[in-house]
């Protein structure tokens, strides 16, 4: 099933307003991953855990090393649907 970008949009927006507690607000396709929202590596580890629940695959760490803003992580996970 092909999932609409507004639908992956909201559901990462979701998870990083609830699992990682950043302010709604933050969250820009321009923010940047750890400087602007403040994600660590720990914080990387929880996120491949709930977008592999979230969206049924499976990320490889080196695929995400190029992911630096959060525009980037939703066409990242865009591609991998």
């Amino acid at each position: 099933m092909k999932m609409e970008r507004r639908e992956i949009e909201e559901k990462v927006n979701d998870f990083l307003v609830e699992e990682m507690e950043i302010e709604a607000e933050k969250i820009k396709p321009e923010a940047l991953l750890k400087e602007d929202l403040g994600l660590d590596s720990l914080d990387f580890v929880d996120i491949v855990v709930i977008v592999e629940r979230t969206f049924g695959f499976k990320i490889k760490p080196e695929e995400m090393a190029d992911v630096k803003t959060v525009g980037a992580f939703y066409n990242y996970i865009e591609s991998k649907l």
